[in-house]
């Protein structure tokens, strides 16, 4: 199948406990994550979870999965909050990243994608959750966009950036804004150094200004957008073989 579709990613079970009751929401959210895939045409020649803050989709994210799709890749972006009521805007850290995180690499492998082709991309603290997955799982490739939590952690649920950061099991891409005062340059400097104590290759990029978000509308003349796609759809090519 090729195109934009809906669909629901099993979580992993395990422990042996009984099944929530048939159709409950209990059961949705304790089983299986909803997701949103977009597939290329003809084979895949890897898969990208595009991990997201938002409980909505814009236009221009859902252009940059189309993007990739275009690329040769199979996007799959799950609804982290799929556990919560629509009110909570808390992130979404810890086990219950890791779990959804592992129902898309499940899911992608059971479409015909093979593990080290697959990466995991974020935004805000989506890019925060993107980092820490790849020190946590064997992913292919990471990127991280203005990803906040470098010397403070976001959450209790969540570390530092600099603490884990020489953990990384995949190569990591970062990029950040420099008038992003979620992420002030002489922070981002020193996860610059913690990255390059870790065993795989890593990267960061920082841009003037904040023009440098690919899940954001473009304008014209937007070299600092422009140059920062590249640069991750670049690391996917390079790492994801």
């Amino acid at each position: 199948m090729s195109g934009t579709y809906n669909d629901l990613a099993p979580l992993r079970r395990d422990d042996p406990s009984p099944e929530p009751e048939t159709g409950s929401k209990h059961q949705a959210a304790d089983t299986q994550v909803p997701i949103i895939v977009v597939e290329p045409e003809g084979n895949a020649r890897g898969g990208i979870v595009m991990l997201h803050e938002s409980r909505e989709f814009t236009g221009a994210l859902l252009a940059l999965m189309n993007s990739l799709a275009s690329e040769g890749w199979t996007v799959v972006a799950p609804n982290l909050f799929h556990r919560s009521s629509r009110e909570s805007v808390a992130e979404v850290f810890g086990d219950e990243l890791f779990d959804d995180f592992d129902a898309c690499f499940d899911w992608l492998t059971r479409h015909g994608v093979f593990p080290d082709t697959i990466g995991v991309l974020g935004f805000d603290s989506a890019g925060t959750a993107a980092f820490l997955v790849a020190t946590n799982r064997p992913v292919g490739a990471a990127v991280s966009v203005a990803a906040p939590g470098i010397v403070e952690p976001l959450t209790e649920h969540a570390d530092a950036l600099v603490r884990v950061a020489p953990h990384l099991q995949a190569p990591w891409l970062g990029l950040f804004g420099t008038d992003d005062p979620a992420t002030p340059p002489a922070e981002v400097e020193r996860l610059r150094d913690a990255t390059g104590r870790a065993a795989v290759a890593s990267l960061v990029v920082s841009y003037p200004g904040l023009r440098h978000r690919a899940d954001h509308p473009a304008t014209e003349d937007d070299n600092g957008l422009v140059d920062s796609q590249t640069r991750i759809f670049d690391w996917f090519d390079s790492n994801l073989r």
